[in-house]
């Protein structure tokens, strides 16, 4: 891993002493980026696991830790909030690589994290979603995993993210474009296949974006919970270059503006994490070559939060010099 650029050596949390409103909005024009870090091209010591060209990312609160996928289609790497890897595990199986034989291009484009191990995967083309458990080191086939299908075969059109709401186990999806949907409801998973209710949520042309490239929920933000703002989503949009937070009726709450933030501003995934931190990867197709991005996001301090560091930082002063 190594460290491309960053603006501040920690990732700030969302919490009293932040911009955003912890009732309504976290208001993404609070937000800067505190981190951006290039990742392992080749993950791990894993078998055959390329971090190349990534497109989805999730965050596993019960690890700390960070998943992500490459469309290519190989396996899972686990990685640190700062880009480290930690493990991977590949999909394998035969000669489609553990993927069925109806993934023409073994395309994952959208990931999941359901606690206590357990991924969903998503395959864009036949809109198809595979759950298993994670196993470091190891290798899961896809072919015999439990599994739905949300939609008919959509060909590079289709399935580009999905977010599962932990409170009650639903499930948010978004298709890429042509034409672009935003989805919302149950699942259920079954070898063989299993049943999907999903219904759409609200017009995508309220958003105003030329594509949708991955959605996330806020209800997993400590500071959100039990406020309206936790019913709210984040919304990628590789196209137009911009990170949206929006209700579940599709009003655009705030924005962030991701053009110049990378060279090659090839963002496909986003999540956020119990703090408030949101993090996008890239698949950066431009300026550094194909090295895969992570990218943090966290609100910028007010007064008073910059007052609070102060005082912490202080008091370890002070406590460095009684024990010297």
């Amino acid at each position: 891993m190594r460290r491309f650029a960053a603006t501040g050596g920690v990732a700030l949390s969302l919490c009293a002493c932040g911009a955003a409103s912890a009732q309504t909005s976290i208001d993404l024009s609070g937000y800067r980026a505190a981190g951006i870090y290039a990742l392992d091209p080749l993950a791990g010591t894993g078998p055959g696991v390329s971090g190349l060209e990534a497109s989805a990312v999730t965050y596993a609160r019960d690890r700390g830790t960070l998943f992500y996928v490459g469309d290519e289609g190989t396996g899972v790497v686990e990685i640190t909030r700062t880009g480290q890897t930690v493990s991977t595990m590949a999909f394998s199986g035969g000669a489609n690589l553990g993927w069925p034989v109806t993934s023409t291009h073994r395309d994952a484009e959208a990931l999941a994290y359901l606690g206590n191990g357990v991924l969903v995967v998503g395959d864009e083309r036949p809109q198809s979603m595979y759950r298993f458990e994670y196993n470091a080191g190891g290798s899961t086939n896809l072919a015999v995993a439990p599994f739905v299908s949300i939609g008919a075969a959509a060909g590079n059109n289709g399935l580009e993210g999905f977010a599962w709401d932990s409170r009650d186990g639903s499930w948010v999806t978004v298709k890429q474009q042509s034409p672009q949907d935003v989805r919302a409801g149950t699942l259920s998973f079954a070898v063989g296949g299993g049943t999907a209710s999903l219904s759409q949520l609200f017009d995508p042309a309220l958003l105003a974006v030329s594509s949708l490239s991955d959605v996330a929920t806020l209800a997993q933000v400590d500071a959100l919970s039990g406020t309206s703002a936790a019913d709210n989503l984040l919304v990628l949009s590789l196209g137009s270059r911009s990170l949206l937070e929006v209700t579940r009726s599709g009003a655009v709450l705030s924005r962030f503006d991701l053009s110049g933030l990378l060279p090659g501003n090839a963002f496909e995934g986003v999540t956020v994490d119990e703090n408030g931190t949101i993090y996008l990867i890239a698949e950066q197709s431009g300026g550094v070559g194909d090295t895969s991005m992570l990218v943090a996001l966290a609100p910028i301090p007010g007064p008073a939060g910059w007052l609070v560091m102060l005082a912490g930082l202080t008091l370890v002063a002070a406590q460095r010099r009684k024990g010297a």
